[in-house]
């Protein structure tokens, strides 16, 4: 008579898992990812803004060590040509210039950061002392404040910029 041992039954053994099995593995996969994709997204903005201003920053120190250079006097013009400027800066009253930047500078969305200064003020805030320096934000048309009133510029008090 042949013994039946108790450690195996008569059924087949299974391998793999079951379509509930998947089902709810993949359930718990889509919860997890809803509930973190958000955080990440509103983080990215965040960060970009954050980026975007302390840019703003670098460039305006920049800007500074031009006129540093040139007798307290900002560089008289807009945009590129006065990035240009400060990439390849012409010698003045005989001094050859190191480069105050590398390259153009580009915000976290690809665009040009801005630049305005007409020797006695700009367009964006009345009474200026400095060249205004601005981002245009990720649509690439602001004019220094993104949709929520985050300063991406140089002229806000930085008490409005407290979130970043």
């Amino acid at each position: 008579m042949q013994k039946r041992s108790l450690l195996f039954s008569p059924v087949q053994k299974r391998s793999g898992f079951t379509l509930l099995e998947l089902l709810i593995v993949l359930a718990i996969i889509l919860v997890i990812a809803g509930m973190v994709v958000p955080n990440l997204i509103g983080s990215q903005k965040t960060a970009n803004e954050r980026i975007a201003f302390t840019l703003v920053k670098e460039m305006e120190k920049a800007a500074g060590n031009y006129a540093t250079d040139h007798d307290g006097e900002y560089f008289k013009g807009n945009g590129t040509e006065a990035w240009q400027a400060m990439i390849n800066p012409p010698a003045y009253k005989g001094r050859k210039l190191r480069p105050y930047l590398e390259e153009v500078p580009i915000d976290p969305w690809g665009n040009p950061l801005q630049y305005e200064w007409n020797g006695d003020g700009h367009s964006k805030k009345q009474n200026a002392l400095k060249p205004a320096i601005w981002s245009t934000g990720s649509d690439g048309q602001g004019d220094g404040t993104n949709s929520g009133g985050i300063a991406l510029n140089n002229w806000t008090p930085a008490a409005s910029n407290a979130g970043n």
